[in-house]
């Protein structure tokens, strides 16, 4: 099937953006709560994350500025905090949002709590071990957890980009490159999730790689990508290694269409993981539209995977096959949806209606 083919016959604009509004509509009428879904939390952030986009569409194509509403109401109503942990990756994941409102709509107050956190973290940095212990906070005031690429290395990078100002970038190149040399195994060019399953093995023998661990990372990297303009000195590090896993991902896709909790084991875990799987399809199809990715060898990947991901969605709108908040391979069910899994499947559907775009 030729590429344009595929674009006209399986995929269109239409149904891109109805899937995309049926899964927001749901989400949002279905808030998450409990323990880690707070609004200033990591999980909502991935769901304002592909929010944004999603919002960004809306009003530019449609005129319809009732998501951008509704994530300025949430700020609103905490006074654009970013979570209560000064050092923790995932309290300041929210700050990537926050910024893009404050460019969008020039309210300083949107900006000021993510400036405030991120200058007090670069003038007292930590010095703690990429050795992740639970039973340690200090241990998790640096991103040693591979989780931890998606959460804050973006809001450096942004703040940077506002700013001109180079503390912010020397700490993102500082902080990103030690994780990379501790979590990133050069044999396998895949993340591990944390120093915890260095050395364990799955039933087949491979070592331990987490589907969405490594989706994370890729999404990260693409937040990245986005902020940092290709001529920027800084970008290349970030670019090749976004090049180098998005292939290794791209090899692991399973037959289904879905990349699974285990990425070297996927029999041990065979049901569809659609977090991974969004997240993954989501650096693809940005890494063809920027042509960072080899557009022949990629495409029939990704028409996999977005099948895939819109086969999860019920006729409501409700994502499934989303594992549960972790830190390794799970068991998943069709019925198991969770905020960040819609977040991953808007931003997967905002690169892929660019997609359609250029192909068409």
């Amino acid at each position: 099937m030729s590429i344009c083919s595929w674009g006209q016959d399986v995929f269109s604009n239409s149904e891109i953006k109805s899937v995309m509004k049926r899964v927001a509509d749901w989400q949002i009428a279905n808030p998450a709560e409990g323990a880690e879904h707070d609004d200033l939390s990591w999980t909502h952030a991935a769901l304002y994350m592909g929010m944004i986009d999603w919002a960004e569409l809306t009003e530019k194509e449609d005129g319809d500025n009732r998501y951008y509403k509704w994530l300025r109401s949430i700020g609103r109503r905490n006074a654009w905090q970013v979570g209560k942990y000064m050092y923790h990756a995932d309290f300041i994941a929210v700050g990537q949002v926050f910024i893009d409102m404050y460019r969008k709509y020039g309210d300083r107050n949107m900006l000021l709590p993510t400036m405030a956190r991120t200058e007090f973290v670069i003038n007292h940095p930590s010095s703690s071990t990429l050795k992740l212990d639970y039973g340690n906070m200090e241990t998790l005031e640096r991103w040693s957890w591979c989780d931890a690429l998606f959460m804050a290395p973006p809001v450096y990078a942004k703040m940077y980009m506002l700013t001109h100002d180079w503390k912010y970038v020397n700490f993102l190149n500082q902080e990103y490159r030690a994780a990379y040399d501790y979590l990133f195994d050069k044999e396998e060019q895949l993340f591990y999730r944390d120093h915890r399953y260095f050395g364990k093995k799955e039933a087949n023998g491979k070592k331990v790689f987490w589907g969405r661990g490594n989706g994370w990372v890729l999404g990260g990297l693409c937040e990245i990508l986005q902020t940092l303009p290709r001529n920027n000195m800084h970008r290349e590090f970030y670019q090749d290694l976004f090049v180098r896993l998005a292939n290794r991902v791209a090899s692991l896709q399973g037959e289904d269409g879905y990349w699974h909790a285990s990425l070297l084991d996927p029999k041990s875990y065979p049901s569809p993981e659609t977090s991974a799987t969004g997240f993954i399809v989501y650096a693809l199809a940005y890494g063809v539209n920027e042509e960072l990715l080899d557009k022949e060898h990629m495409m029939p990947i990704i028409k996999r995977g977005w099948e895939a991901l819109v086969k999860a969605v019920e006729k409501d709108g409700k994502l499934g096959y989303v594992q549960p908040i972790g830190a390794d391979p799970k068991k998943v069910t069709r019925k198991m949806t969770e905020v960040y899994g819609a977040g991953a499947f808007l931003l997967a559907g905002n690169q892929m209606y660019r997609l359609v775009q250029k192909i068409l």
